[in-house]
């Protein structure tokens, strides 16, 4: 099963690189890997995603906890999240598909953010499932490269009730 794992971090010097060694050190395989500095910027969110099954991923969970660096590590997979990835990807459509390509990219909410005479390059955010749809129907039409950023995710708030 794959696991959406964030990990609030230190924003120090090497966090990452002992974060991602801790999976490889132990066989782990990390899908995709995001960082970023949170509203405070001595602090990182890293988002993985890995495979395994509930005994893996909570012996991951604890072993990131014991990292010096870890403020907080959660396993989003079973909670109500949030998640997005952005991917950049440049069609070369014939000139009988141009059109099909910029009214597929509209209905994706795709912006064209760079164009030549022979290609477009999109970029469009969503969850896993709406890029690999978007990719499907690209790829009859000629995609000629494309790169995509790993999972961000965040939890959504509970709502509590009032008494």
């Amino acid at each position: 099963m794959r696991h959406t794992i964030s990990v609030m971090v230190e924003n120090k010097f090497g966090v990452l690189s002992r974060v991602s060694s801790l999976f490889s050190a132990r066989g782990y395989n990390i899908e995709s890997i995001t960082a970023g500095v949170t509203i405070d910027p001595q602090i990182t969110v890293i988002t993985i995603v890995t495979s395994g099954d509930d005994a893996i991923v909570e012996q991951i969970t604890k072993q990131l906890n014991k990292l010096i660096d870890v403020i907080k590590v959660v396993d989003l997979t079973e909670l109500d999240h949030v998640e997005r990835e952005m991917m950049l990807i440049k069609v070369a459509p014939k000139k009988d598909n141009r059109v099909e390509v910029l009214r597929t990219a509209e209905i994706f909410r795709g912006r064209i953010v760079d164009s030549s005479q022979n290609t477009y390059t999109i970029e469009i955010t969503g969850n896993e499932r709406k890029l690999e749809a978007f990719v499907d129907l690209m790829k009859p039409l000629g995609i000629k490269e494309m790169v995509r950023t790993g999972k961000v995710a965040i939890a959504r708030e509970v709502l509590r009730k009032r008494s």
